[in-house]
């Protein structure tokens, strides 16, 4: 599988939070909004980046931010504004990916989870992306996020296949390294059992890019923060040659 699906999650949105339910969100938002808290953050506007499904935005609102979620993804956010709307919180959502952010005005902070920055295409997009956050990030600002390591990429990825078994739903999934570009190249085909007992497919594709971590530092400080922090996953633990999740805290510095 060469290149990449641009509208990747059309069918995935509706199986993404039982395929994801291993990820410890509580957890997630918890150590967010310790950082935050730590950082002289304790309200004010918040971007999700990438928002999805909207369980993160969730979980923020609920923690006393205002959150605005963006995603590129109108199936995702189909699902995050039915899920806005039963939990009765008031949380702006946007039909934009990181790299084309148009944001009303400035926020707080933004953070940006689940290898959303590990989608963008390549290393233009990303310095676009940081940009637009900058561009509408107050000075003192905190910028947040996590991409997957060359570890995880090549080692847990890797070429390897994977049968998911969620009950009702049966999720193929299959890796293609291509070690010189730093990509992988995903492939899900998910079987969902319907009332009468038979089984409907659909199949979705898309790629996910490995990102040093020298230039993900360079781009931030291109975009005008300051790396303050990396982590290996949501913990209060040091980055290894095996962690397959590592997180940034960034500041947006003074002009």
């Amino acid at each position: 599988m060469k290149g990449r699906q641009q509208n990747f999650y059309g069918n995935f949105a509706g199986f993404y939070d039982a395929l994801t339910e291993n990820v410890d969100r509580a957890r997630m938002a918890g150590f967010i909004v310790e950082k935050l808290a730590e950082q002289g953050i304790d309200g004010g506007i918040v971007l999700d980046a990438g928002c999805g499904t909207g369980e993160l935005c969730l979980r923020l609102a609920r923690a006393g931010y205002d959150l605005i979620g963006a995603d590129p993804s109108e199936e995702m956010l189909e699902i995050a504004r039915e899920r806005v709307m039963e939990s009765g919180e008031d949380i702006l959502l946007l039909g934009q990916g990181m790299e084309e952010l148009d944001l009303y005005g400035t926020i707080r902070a933004a953070v940006s989870t689940l290898d959303t920055v590990n989608h963008l295409p390549d290393r233009e997009a990303v310095r676009r992306a940081f940009s637009r956050v900058s561009l509408f990030m107050e000075e003192g600002g905190v910028f947040l996020f996590d991409v997957n390591t060359r570890y995880k990429h090549a080692q847990v990825l890797g070429n390897n296949a994977y049968l998911y078994d969620l009950g009702d739903l049966y999720c193929g999934w299959q890796n293609e390294w291509r070690e010189e570009e730093g990509v992988t190249d995903i492939s899900l085909t998910f079987f969902e059992e319907g009332e009468d007992g038979r089984f409907a497919r659909c199949d979705e594709c898309f790629s996910e890019t490995w990102y040093a971590p020298e230039f993900l530092q360079a781009a931030l400080e291109e975009a005008g923060f300051a790396l303050l922090q990396r982590f290996d996953g949501y913990r209060d633990r040091p980055v290894t040659e095996k962690s397959q999740r590592v997180v940034y805290l960034a500041k947006k510095e003074g002009k």
